[in-house]
């Protein structure tokens, strides 16, 4: 990816955001450009014109961590932009990310032995194990079963990011697809931040722009998110509608790989579920031995 490009376009986006009033700057007449003008983010900043101007062009190697401070701050980001910010003049400056190799191999890694025992050993929750790739490496019993329409039949390796925009499914498995659209990308665009030279990152996101308008779309808007902690909503084709709360770990063994857990509220009609479609699976399994 073209770090200048990423650097201007991710500025330019943040820069139409901030509203004068949000800013506490004077609107004044004659506005043409939404949000901020250039030299409003330079003044409270404390940089001059000229310098941020370079920066915006996309020029930003070189720039000292205080001044990517203050230009984070001017324009409001919040923590996951910040850190977008600083891993793009990172990139920028030639600085590996996160002990990461550059142009890393789109196979994705197989997951250590012990680490799929640790998977399996989670038996009320789902776990899986993702990659910055949005590709399912692993998962415990009951999440092979939650993630049976991702999963498929076929011998590819599941792709988080291909089924929420490719597959009619996901419609019905994300009842708030709109929402893990935003989320899916935002995350994809960190990570592409992070390692600007994965191949393979730079062949996944050509794939989905070309074959879905509203990935395109999605990208263009330069959003970033840390996935972190939350709460989803999901309808199972078998057990019906799952509120889930999930919990993502990084793995240090793996830098970019992390465990994400998904569990439901004791008590709860989803715990219920949660529990029925862990029965559905052991059953499942059991008939397709005895075959």
């Amino acid at each position: 990816m073209d770090n200048r490009a990423e650097v201007r376009e991710f500025l330019v986006s943040r820069r139409a955001k901030v509203t004068p009033d949000a800013a506490g700057v004077p609107a004044g007449s004659g506005r043409r450009v939404p949000g901020l003008r250039r030299s409003e983010v330079a003044m409270l900043a404390g940089v001059s014109v000229e310098y941020y101007a370079k920066l915006e062009r996309g020029a930003i190697a070189g720039a000292s961590s205080s001044v990517l401070e203050s230009v984070a701050r001017a324009l409001q980001l919040d923590e996951a932009e910040r850190a977008h910010l600083l891993d793009l003049a990172r990139a920028a400056d030639g600085i590996p990310t996160s002990g990461r190799p550059r142009g890393r191999s789109a196979r994705p890694a197989a997951p250590s032995p012990s680490l799929q025992w640790a998977l399996d050993a989670i038996t009320d929750a789902v776990a899986f194990v993702r990659d910055p790739l949005q590709n399912v490496l692993a998962t415990n019993p009951l999440g092979r079963a939650f993630y049976a329409p991702v999963i498929g039949d076929g011998g590819r390796t599941p792709n988080l990011a291909r089924f929420q925009f490719l597959d009619p499914a996901a419609h019905e498995f994300y009842p708030d697809w709109d929402l893990f659209a935003r989320m899916c990308v935002s995350v994809m665009r960190a990570e592409a931040g992070r390692n600007p030279h994965d191949a393979a990152m730079q062949d996944l996101v050509g794939e989905l722009s070309t074959r879905s308008d509203t990935f395109r779309t999605l990208w263009a808007a330069h959003d970033v998110r840390i996935h972190g902690a939350g709460t989803k909503r999901f309808q199972h084709p078998v057990v019906g509608e799952l509120v889930l709360a999930y919990d993502e770990l990084a793995l240090t063994a793996e830098p970019g790989q992390v465990v994400l857990v998904y569990t439901a509220e004791p008590g709860s009609p989803s715990a219920e579920r949660l529990r029925l479609l862990a029965s559905w699976a052991a059953e499942s399994a059991n008939a397709g031995q005895r075959a």
